[in-house]
């Protein structure tokens, strides 16, 4: 990606920068290259869309860049950090402390009520169990779902399996938020609900969004729009401010769990 085409709004560090990405996976007796020398950015109080077809490299960026997937060339520097000079474990760690991720599958345990799914994360994290049921409330609440709390994923819609998953990311006040196809299971309403609420978490909590999406019905909601193909960065283009404010972020939105 050519440097002159980032444009930055702010002299705010960015949140996350990447430099020469490469992955490659073996297949038989070669290996195919999903990502091909990336350089990428994302900031804070930003949503940065990264669309694309099916076996472009989007996911395996994201992968990449939030710790899921180490690259076999190239660097992370996440909140200032090597990412990849960590050992696993505290790579885990940066990621429960720094990081929220929202997936296409929702990725609930089946046994769990909506406010246990949220409330275990915390705990991971060092919440007391009080304090991490109160947070996990809050978080519920503030996606819509007060009256959902005690509900099993078996017994909610796609659309509200998917807000308690963003409860879930959101409630630990994550700084990096990874989002993966997070619309594709659902209608078009549920979907924009849904890409409001992570717009939210970067405009009122500061947090640098990064959504892989080929829905091109979420662009209008991006402060960015990153295109990728063949493992390659095709253009960054930044929204333009003056056109269709309306679509960018001055909706009536849902609330978000602050900190």
């Amino acid at each position: 990606m050519n440097a002159e085409l980032i444009i930055r709004p702010t002299n705010r560090p960015p949140a996350l920068v990447a430099k020469g990405l490469v992955k490659r996976f073996k297949t038989g007796r070669t290996h195919i290259e999903v990502l091909k020398s990336v350089d990428f950015e994302a900031l804070h109080g930003e949503v940065t869309m990264v669309m694309g077809p099916s076996g472009s490299g989007k996911s395996t960026l994201v992968a990449s860049l939030s710790g899921l997937l180490k690259p076999d060339a190239g660097s992370v520097s996440a909140m200032g950090e090597d990412l990849w000079s960590y050992r696993p474990g505290k790579i885990d760690r940066f990621r429960l402390d720094h990081c929220g991720f929202i997936f296409q599958g929702f990725n609930l345990f089946p046994a769990l009520t909506a406010l246990q799914q949220v409330e275990i994360i915390l705990k991971y994290k060092g919440y007391s169990r009080s304090e991490a049921r109160h947070k996990a409330a809050i978080a519920l609440t503030e996606v819509g779902l007060e009256t959902r709390m005690n509900s099993r994923p078996s017994e909610m819609s796609g659309g509200e399996k998917q807000r308690v998953a963003i409860a879930r990311a959101i409630a630990k006040d994550p700084q990096l938020l990874f989002a993966d196809e997070p619309t594709s299971a659902l209608d078009g309403e549920n979907g924009q609900i849904v890409i409001k609420l992570l717009q939210r978490a970067a405009k009122s909590f500061g947090a640098a969004v990064i959504c892989v999406t080929h829905d091109p019905r979420l662009e209008s909601y991006a402060d960015r729009v990153i295109h990728i193909e063949d493992g390659h960065i095709l253009n960054d283009r930044r929204a333009d401010p003056l056109s269709a404010p309306s679509d960018r972020g001055h909706h009536h939105q849902p609330a978000m769990a602050g900190t």
